[in-house]
């Protein structure tokens, strides 16, 4: 068990951590992060090409040197909506990990567009508990990084170093 859990999301890439109060106890320093879990949006992974036929998006030229027309391929909502079911799944691992961690707190941290969809899938999933916002994109942090990012936001207890 673990009194903070933490998840930190972009659109292409959610972790998982818990505060290990381990080691705290018997004198080897601590608290630290353990990470649970690393999810991919495998949607923004694949490369453009393998979504759309064209990779460019915009304007076009006409058949036998006809006029220039403009064209939607509508990929900025394919991405939005891409963006919304990968915070779907990510508030579900969350609502998981709470679950089996039984935390006083979780804090979030994403960059501010995925923050918002993150809001609203977990605003319903994760209640109970405290609630802390990084609006901040940290998911390329190493765990010893992101916990002192963390610590020093006051969002989680300062590692202490071992006596």
């Amino acid at each position: 068990m673990s009194k903070y859990c933490v998840v930190v999301a972009d659109g292409a890439r959610a972790r998982l951590f818990s505060l290990d109060e381990a080691g705290v106890d018997i004198g080897e320093g601590g608290p630290d992060l353990v990470e649970l879990s690393d999810l991919t949006n495998s949607e923004v992974e694949a490369a453009g090409q393998a979504i759309y036929s064209d990779v460019k998006s915009g304007r076009n030229v006409g058949p036998a040197g006809g006029g220039a027309h403009g064209y939607d391929d509508h990929r900025d909502q394919h991405i939005e909506e891409s963006e919304r079911r990968f915070a779907k799944q990510i508030a579900a691992a969350a609502t998981d990990a709470v679950v089996r961690q039984k935390p006083g707190c979780l804090v979030v941290s994403a960059d501010p567009h995925m923050m918002g969809h993150l809001r609203e899938a977990m605003s319903l999933s994760v209640g109970g508990i405290q609630v802390k916002e990084v609006v901040k994109d940290l998911t390329k942090l190493a765990p010893q990084e992101l916990h002192e990012y963390l610590a020093e936001d006051h969002m989680l207890p300062a590692r202490q170093t071992p006596v």
